[in-house]
């Protein structure tokens, strides 16, 4: 008998449930196809030189720690059904039913949506991770051969993930149930999220923000005390002050409000802190900016502390803005006679505001929620391509040695090795060489050595045919020196115009072996040739003559080395090791640190590194999108049932059917479009802001032109996806008020 009660009342509440089958089979077929990847069963021919045991253990670490979104979605999703199917509840304990059973019997029928929800999401998973092997074996090079397999321990972890998620929810609900009284739960359906007036949350986000702007100004304050100066440049000064002078006037703003409260209300106080917040944030967007243009002395905790503040500004951006928006939209209704009675106005302005002054906050969390989802979804193109990018870069050998003198203070104790246990490690494995490259680093002057400050230290040189060797290893063209004469070769993030600025701001170079002019056939080489090759903190190379540097003092030595076929991953693994026994790689005072990247390694670390953060922001940003249109969809569906009666009145009055659905179309057209509105807004100046901060990298490593056509393909499957929820949303709107 209660099967089949569970069995009927979920096939009621079908359509209640649809969209929420829907996502959660989505979220599921998602996590199955991720994880499936990290089977011990999944065995991908991806060749000797790589290893699956690093990426496998992250990406378990990394799915199921975004899984846990789910949780939220989970649970909101009961309590929604919870209060719908109150009123049936208490009519069951009236007839005499135990709480204990009417709490079994809603945590029954949940369970079974959320079975059938695993087992279409398992199957859908399969499908799903034929792509997600697809994009494995392409961001490692290998071919991709179509395979449908079901894995056991994916499958199993995915029953245990989910299992135990529907079950902690589900007991929550059930205890709410067994303690929650007949005659609230009759009356349910007439409450709802509280009246605005006497919501305490605007408040408490008020004083947090109050707070963070004491605490933004304290800062601006000191940092104005040390490096306030008629020497900087006057974009810096203004900077110093606007941080300083902002947010103590939003705080000095809040305790005059404190004093005159109830004459001024606390709308008005939030239309000021908002001006002040959008002051705060241009000036905190403004910092790294200036920073770098002027080099204002802003250390890095400094300028996080700032991004910090712009995070904070942003929140309380959002949240005011739907805080204030029913009253907005009340007032403009009250002010405009003509529109608020014109057509079914009247009606779509009721409807509107009776859900705006009762959800502002949860509309301003789905607002931050989907603003996270965007810039996660955008952001990942780009820090993807900045990786793989940088790889190439740094990856140019299948050996590199390098070493740092950085601890070291007698010029006896400078490292100056051949390192000759790596040609015997190759030899004893049987790994041929293809060429070979050992040459020293020099100082162009000797009193340069103890210069160690930071961003001070000097660039280092070398010789012009140990340069010309490693630019044939790395398939380039030779270059070719007047005698007295040198040359440069840059960073790939050094950018055209501090590359300008150096070489026109040092056209000799005095060195202990004489004074050198700058080449005018070729001042500057851009072309990558490994990371290794720099200073630390220096961003170019000196070229010199082979005569020329005779007299300089050798402040270490590099070896690069490419082998005939690339070394296997357990050979590349032992070479580290052996040669870590005997060149320390830890900083040690008096003491050099040397280095070894093999390609092997690093493609493999970096490759997996890469292709976790990818999948995992992907992931994660799909179910905060995801988990927002299915609460907005709820929400909408929720009204529907609750105020059904008042379309079946507009029938009554000789309302047309095109026009309801036309008022249908609008009121979701509005709650969809407001949180996504606002969010894809500020997203338009979050991203750009993102992008500006590490233009250096995208140019250097990506490219505009290849990231923002992946950008706008992105936000059309947003869209389409929107798109989606809003008709599955409007149909069953329409399904359930169109019988009133």
């Amino acid at each position: 008998m209660y099967a089949k009660l569970i069995l009927r009342s979920a096939r009621r509440s079908a359509g209640d449930y649809l969209i929420y089958l829907v996502t959660l089979t989505l979220c599921v077929g998602l996590f199955y196809a991720f994880l499936s990847i990290a089977s011990s069963h999944y065995h991908p021919d991806i060749g000797a030189t790589f290893d699956l045991t690093g990426l496998s253990d992250g990406m378990k670490v990394a799915i199921c720690g975004v899984t846990l979104l789910l949780w939220f979605l989970i649970r909101y999703v009961n309590r929604f059904l919870l209060r719908q199917k109150q009123p049936a509840l208490a009519v069951q304990g009236v007839l005499g039913m135990e709480p204990r059973t009417m709490a079994l019997l809603f945590l029954a029928e949940t369970g079974c949506m959320g079975l059938l929800a695993l087992g279409l999401g398992i199957l859908l998973g399969i499908v799903l991770s034929q792509f997600i092997s697809a994009l494995l074996l392409a961001t490692y090079g290998q071919p991709f051969h179509l395979t449908f397999a079901l894995y056991p321990d994916t499958v199993g972890l995915t029953l245990l993930f989910f299992a135990v998620t529907f079950l902690v929810t589900g007991l929550g609900s059930a205890r709410a149930i067994r303690k929650m009284p007949l005659l609230d739960m009759l009356q349910a359906t007439r409450r709802n999220e509280g009246d605005l007036k006497h919501s305490r949350w605007m408040p408490a986000v008020t004083v947090l923000y109050l707070l963070a702007l004491a605490g933004m100004g304290a800062m601006g304050v000191w940092l104005l005390s040390l490096y306030d100066a008629p020497r900087l440049p006057l974009p810096g000064r203004v900077l110093y002050w606007g941080n300083a002078i902002l947010p103590l006037a939003g705080v000095a703003g809040g305790l005059l409000w404190l004093a005159r409260r109830r004459v001024w209300g606390f709308p008005r106080l939030l239309g000021y802190l908002m001006a002040v917040a959008v002051g705060c944030g241009l000036f905190a967007a403004l910092t790294p900016a200036l920073r770098r243009a002027y080099f204002l002395p802003l250390s890095a905790e400094n300028l996080n502390l700032y991004l910090t503040f712009l995070v904070v500004d942003v929140v309380f951006l959002i949240c005011a803005l739907f805080y204030l928006c029913g009253r907005w939209v009340g007032a403009w209704k009250g002010r405009s006679p003509a529109h608020r009675y014109a057509g079914e106005n009247l009606f779509f302005f009721g409807q509107i505001l009776s859900q705006l002054r009762s959800t502002s906050k949860s509309m301003a969390l789905i607002c931050l929620t989907l603003l996270l989802s965007l810039f996660c979804f955008l952001a990942t193109p780009a820090l993807a391509g900045w990786a793989e990018g940088y790889l190439a870069s740094r990856s140019m050998y299948d050996v590199q040695i390098s070493s740092d003198y950085n601890q070291v203070y007698d010029p006896a104790d400078l490292p100056l090795e051949e390192y000759d246990l790596v040609t015997q490690f190759l030899e004893a494995r049987g790994i041929a060489v293809e060429s070979d490259c050992t040459f020293p680093l020099y100082l162009p002057r000797e009193a340069q050595f103890h210069q160690r400050y930071k961003y001070d230290f000097p660039p280092v040189a070398m010789a012009l045919s140990d340069y010309n060797a490693i630019r044939a290893m790395a398939g380039y063209e030779p270059i070719a020196l007047a005698p007295g004469t040198f040359a440069t070769q840059w960073r790939a993030t050094a950018g055209e115009e501090d590359r300008s600025a150096f070489l026109a701001a040092h056209p000799t170079l005095t060195t202990d072996g004489g004074t050198l002019t700058l080449s005018q056939t070729t001042p500057a080489c851009t072309e990558a040739l490994g990371q290794t090759l720099y200073n630390d903190y220096t961003d170019l190379v000196y070229i010199l003559p082979d005569e020329a540097c005779t007299d300089l003092l050798p402040v270490g030595t590099n070896r690069y080395l490419t082998t005939t076929e690339p070394i296997p991953y357990a050979d590349a693994r032992d070479l580290s090791a052996v040669f870590r026994q005997t060149y320390s790689e830890d900083s040690v005072e008096g003491q050099p640190r040397y280095t070894i990247r093999t390609r092997t390694e690093q493609v493999n670390e970096s490759t997996a590194s890469t292709f976790l953060l990818r999948t995992g922001m992907t992931y994660g940003a799909v179910v905060l999108l995801v988990t927002c249109f299915t609460i907005l969809a709820l929400q909408q569906l929720w009204d529907a049932r609750q105020h059904r009666y008042r379309f079946g009145v507009l029938r009554k009055l000789g309302t047309e059917e095109r026009a309801l659905r036309r008022l249908v179309s609008r009121q979701l057209a509005f709650w969809f479009g407001l949180p996504v509105g606002v969010a894809a807004g500020f997203a338009l100046v979050v991203v750009p802001f993102f992008f500006a901060t590490i233009s250096t990298e995208i140019t250097a490593y990506l490219g505009f032109s290849v990231l923002l056509p992946q950008a706008g393909a992105i936000a059309a499957i947003l869209l389409l996806l929107l798109a989606a929820y809003y008709a599955a949303t409007w149909t069953l709107f329409w399904r359930a008020v169109r019988g009133a």
